[in-house]
């Protein structure tokens, strides 16, 4: 039996099935590439940020800035594009980018769920009505007799539905957990490196006294370009 047969055999709640199965594959595959881009350079930048934060502030703020297509770029960015304001500013500026860029994140999730949710409601649909009609044409007179020899297959073949329901709903959960620990990571990476970042930047405040934080002959050094990020979904 090929796959169109034993999709036609699931009955009518294959089709919404399909579809379901067409959104969940898409969102998988563009969360895939979403966050194959991120993870790898990550950890990169903060390490530069912070790094370089210890020796020049506006050098951190321009490798910021170099690094605004990641999100972690544009996180420690929003908050150093404020220097020389108040600490509650730059943890205000931290907080609110960090949240901004988590929720981005999270595109693809809704979809992830219904899936979850419906696909198996869906094939336990299409196995009751395959049952309906398997055993709407069987008599009580002819239980034991030959006439009911195809009730058999007819409720195999309405099991299929659910058997795909279910595929269909694990895999989904499968890529909607790993998914979730990806932002979980992302979410520690946010406010580990921006908690260092603003316990640096309230030492710098309390101790530069009249003098700005960032020198006006700040340069970066040529290797702090973060080689090979791309800009990401």
């Amino acid at each position: 039996m090929n796959i169109s047969e034993v999709f036609a055999r699931g009955g009518i709640a294959m089709w919404p099935l399909l579809f379901l199965s067409f959104l969940a594959l898409s969102t998988i595959i563009e969360r895939l590439w979403f966050w194959s881009r991120i993870l790898t350079h990550e950890r990169e930048i903060a390490g530069r940020v912070i790094e370089a934060a210890r020796r020049d502030w506006g050098a951190a703020t321009e490798i910021a800035r170099r690094s605004n297509n990641q999100p972690i770029g544009r996180v420690l960015y929003s908050a150093l594009d404020l220097l020389d304001s108040d600490p509650e500013v730059f943890q205000l500026a931290l907080e609110a980018s960090a949240d901004e860029e988590l929720v981005a994140m999270r595109r693809g999730d809704k979809i992830l769920e219904a899936t979850i949710a419906l696909a198996p409601l869906l094939g336990l649909l299409g196995t009751v009505l395959g049952l309906i009609t398997s055993l709407s044409t069987v008599r009580l007179g002819d239980l034991g007799t030959d006439s009911t020899a195809g009730v058999t297959l007819g409720i195999s073949e309405a099991l299929i539905s659910t058997a795909t329901g279910l595929i269909v709903a694990i895999i989904s959960l499968s890529f909607y957990r790993l998914f979730q620990g990806f932002l979980f990571g992302q979410a520690k990476i946010f406010r580990q490196s921006g908690n260092e970042l603003e316990l640096m930047y309230r030492r710098a405040w309390s101790a530069r006294g009249d003098r700005p934080l960032v020198k006006p002959e700040a340069v970066v050094p040529p290797d702090s370009r973060i080689e090979g990020a791309e800009t990401t979904g």
